[in-house]
């Protein structure tokens, strides 16, 4: 059957290679396309000739095989043909390598015709030879169709004529036609090469039918723009066929045919013009092909003498196969998602009126009105519906609402958190680290910083809703009024405090002697030795540090000490160096070797060197400071 239907087509698409039928043909009563299989094909049984055939491709001058494909022959000096004239790539045809005297190469006795009916008789011929060939003068293939009666009177005659080269295998069809004489049923077919041996005269042969020929037929559907009709699965319809038929039978009889299980079937009591065929509701998916076949009156009914009208198609098309869901139940406040399946096009509508069109169907916050039954229209590429549905269980969602959403506290103190109540609601709070408890609606929190608490209410649907507290803890200010401060009458020293942390005022207190008792660092100059306090205010309380401001006198410096381990006068201290912060001090033994050393920082001398004792006796010392009296030079006696 491959052999019939593209046969058909080249036909109606590229008349011209002989004298073909140009009205409607029959189906083949002889279609010889040398069979199908893995290569080689067999020899030809039926037909005679006086070439040898031979299994391999590439046959030599005189010999011909049966192949499904030919390559590379004799240096690529033939076209490789990887397929029959079909493209079928199993399908078979017969590779000739013309002998170098012209002569018959294919006779077969054809059978079974009607007398008096007019067959179209043609081949499918290819020139092996490309242009470039033989020196780039190749030997065309020259060949003529004979149709003879068995015994040997010519009844039509036809000649290719030179067959031309081409650069790529091209494929003709060439023949002709004929009217078979009274009482004629059998005729036979030679085919004879004309050009002469040599360089070049090698071809394919595929493809020889015998058709019935006869005026031409024009179906068509009433109502319908072509000769295709489909509609949907599931809807009757009725549709009229008919065909025109040009002139050319004396007494023209008809048969409706339909193509069933690969054969065109009579269709009983089909026998006019027209016919109408019925498609319940019921009837089953598929492609529904009806052609006419038409025959001279007392003809009808031998295949071989009707000739048919392109097939006329009625497809009935499937209804999708569809599916619908959604991503429910889901709580209010939730992204509802509808999907279905089956199609290409998709059109919703819901209970709350809307319409969408797209897959899947979103609704970013669903509520409770958009519960219900939706239905989706789904359509395939055939144009074909369906409509499906879904529905959509939608619970309310509890509604968290903390008493506050900002708060500040102190560090050390709590907080009680507070969100709505209602029956039936469980309560998850977290970070659950700093909280008395974390299951109901009101724990105490006591935040050790800033912290973000989370609330999570959940209803008996298991649907939830969260809410979010900040708390934001304030610390007490770290008040420090520096280190102790020393100084000698008639100077003034500058306190160092520093305040760290959160506050909204501070001051220095008593205000006497102090330059500015709302700086850090004030300058002070008591009379008497003087406590200052440095006072931080915050919302979380008063914050308060204190310094001793020590006062010397005069400068004095001892001129002995006795290091004896009783008590006292066991260290060599010289006071008012603690308000001389920037000082220098050395003290020598009489070699002038320096056994004590301090700056900056005073600690009074023990009367070591390198932890161990010195002898007793006269130590000379050296006192530098950064500003007046600058220097101070005397010696110290050590007594034990």
């Amino acid at each position: 059957m491959k052999k019939i239907v593209v046969i058909y087509l080249v036909i109606i698409s590229l008349p011209g290679y002989g004298q073909l039928c140009l009205g409607s043909l029959g189906d083949p009563i002889v279609n010889i396309n040398f069979g199908y299989g893995s290569n080689p094909g067999n020899a030809l049984a039926a037909a005679a000739t006086s070439y040898v055939y031979v299994p391999s491709d590439c046959p030599s001058d005189g010999f011909y095989t049966v192949r499904n494909n030919t390559t590379q022959c004799f240096g690529n000096t033939w076209h490789s043909l990887p397929v029959d004239h079909t493209g079928n790539a199993g399908g078979y045809f017969m590779l000739v390598n013309a002998s170098y005297q012209p002569g018959d190469f294919y006779v077969d006795t054809v059978k079974g015709l009607c007398a008096n009916t007019t067959y179209e008789f043609a081949s499918w011929i290819l020139n092996l030879n490309p242009p470039n060939g033989c020196n780039g003068n190749p030997i065309l293939p020259n060949l003529t169709f004979q149709v003879e009666t068995v015994n040997g009177t010519i009844i039509q005659s036809y000649n290719t004529n030179d067959i031309a080269t081409s650069a790529s295998p091209q494929w003709k069809q060439y023949g002709s036609f004929f009217t078979s004489p009274a009482a004629v049923t059998a005729v036979v077919l030679r085919i004879r090469n004309n050009a002469p041996g040599g360089c070049g005269n090698d071809l394919a042969l595929d493809d020889i039918t015998f058709r019935p020929c006869g005026p031409l037929l024009i179906p068509s559907i009433t109502g319908e723009p072509s000769t295709i009709a489909d509609f949907c699965e599931g809807i009757s319809r009725t549709y009229t066929l008919s065909s025109t038929v040009s002139a050319g039978f004396n007494n023209p009889a008809y048969q409706w045919q339909q193509f069933i299980n690969g054969i065109w079937t009579d269709i009983a009591g089909a026998n006019s013009i027209s016919h109408i065929v019925n498609f319940p509701a019921s009837s089953p998916v598929g492609t529904y092909q009806y052609r006419l076949s038409v025959a001279e009156g007392g003809n009808l009914g031998i295949q071989q003498c009707r000739i048919a009208s392109s097939a006329l198609i009625i497809k009935i098309k499937p209804r999708p196969l569809t599916s619908a869901s959604n991503n429910g139940p889901l709580c209010t406040g939730r992204m509802l998602s509808l999907s279905a399946t089956g199609g290409s096009n998709y059109s919703w509508t819901g209970p709350t009126g809307l319409t969408l069109i797209g897959n899947p169907y979103v609704i970013n916050t669903a509520s409770l009105a958009d519960a219900g039954k939706y239905y989706v229209r789904v359509t395939n590429p055939d144009g074909c519906s369906k409509t499906d549905s879904s529905s959509v269980l939608i619970y309310p969602s509890p509604s968290a609402v903390p008493a506050f959403t900002d708060s500040s506290i102190c560090t050390g103190t709590s907080l009680i958190l507070l969100v709505n109540t209602a029956p039936g609601l469980a309560y998850r709070w977290f970070p659950t680290n700093s909280l008395t408890q974390a299951d109901i609606f009101n724990p105490v929190a006591i935040p050790a910083g800033d912290t973000r608490y989370a609330v999570e209410l959940t209803n008996g649907f298991l649907c939830k809703d969260t809410a979010y507290v900040n708390i934001k803890v304030q610390n007490k200010p770290i008040v420090d009024a520096g280190p102790a401060r020393y100084l000698v009458a008639g100077q003034s020293v500058q306190l160092l405090g520093s305040i760290s942390g959160n506050y909204a005022s501070f001051s220095w207190f008593p205000v006497q002697a102090i330059t500015n008792a709302q700086t850090l660092s004030p300058y002070v100059s008591p009379s008497m030795d003087m406590t200052y306090f440095l006072k931080a205010i915050s919302s979380c309380g008063i914050v308060t540090d204190s310094v001793n401001v020590k006062r010397y006198m005069g400068i004095f410096i001892p001129n002995s000490f006795t290091p004896n381990g009783d008590g006292w006068n066991d260290t060599w201290n010289i006071p008012f160096l603690y308000a001389y912060p920037e000082f220098e001090l050395r003290v020598f033994n009489r070699y002038g070797q320096l056994v004590y050393a301090r700056s900056k920082n005073f600690e009074p001398w023990d009367g070591k060197y390198q932890g161990q004792l010195l002898s007793p006796g006269v130590y000379v010392y050296q006192v530098k400071l950064r500003e007046a009296p600058f220097f101070f030079k005397g010696t110290v006696t050590l007594i034990r």
